[in-house]
């Protein structure tokens, strides 16, 4: 089974694969070097399970600092211990649901956002970069105007910074049927139940599969 992975490009031999984000990335994980526990349990633990498993020899290293409630203003407090000292090859980044509910003004969002990519970019020039729009769940009504503008920030951010641009609240919203409600993929407002970090962890691998052919 696991021989039919699809290999990722991007995740190369001995490779450090960094992610980074708020509670939807931390997944409950442990902050002990407990295997069990260290990648917590979603979306990231998804993709370093079935990569791992399927090319062991590659010995890729992943890596997980997401941090329950955090906005762009927590991640710039330990950019240098959490991200930059870990000396990522590939990051990826999912931030910016907490700051809109937490109401970071979108000037400073993009600011903030901007140079923490710059701040990596600058310790690693070679740094491959995910950046993962935030989604949140509607059913019955538009995306929230604050939550769209953030997405397009990530969106002009990716392409300043040569990054692959993951969108999850499209396949979240691809999946939500008439028959198959939006509860059935995010518990409550934005966090996925396991079946939606399935979704999460097959879309990025896809779009990260594509962009590093």
């Amino acid at each position: 089974m696991a021989q039919a992975v699809e290999p990722i490009a991007a995740l190369t031999p001995k490779s450090r694969v960094l992610f980074q984000g708020d509670s939807i990335t931390d997944g409950n994980r442990g902050r002990s070097a407990d295997p069990n526990h260290i990648l917590g349990h979603g979306y990231v633990f998804i993709i370093a399970a079935r990569q791992g498993a399927a090319f062991p020899v590659a010995q890729v290293n992943f890596m997980n600092r997401g941090v329950s409630g955090n906005t762009v203003r927590d991640l710039q407090k330990r950019w240098a211990k959490d991200t930059l000292e870990l000396k990522p090859d590939l990051l990826s980044i999912m931030i910016g649901v907490n700051d809109s509910s937490h109401g970071v003004p979108l000037d400073e969002y993009e600011k903030t956002y901007d140079q923490l990519l710059a701040d990596a970019r600058k310790a690693n020039p070679q740094l491959k970069l995910v950046l993962c729009a935030p989604f949140v769940k509607h059913q019955g009504g538009p995306v929230p105007e604050d939550i769209v503008a953030r997405q397009k920030i990530v969106a002009q951010l990716a392409q300043k910074y040569g990054a692959a641009l993951v969108e999850f609240q499209k396949i979240f919203d691809q999946a939500t049927t008439e028959q198959v409600s939006a509860d059935y993929w995010i518990w409550d407002r934005v966090h996925p139940t396991y079946r939606g970090h399935q979704l999460m962890a097959d879309e990025w691998e896809r779009v990260v599969r594509a962009y590093w052919k």
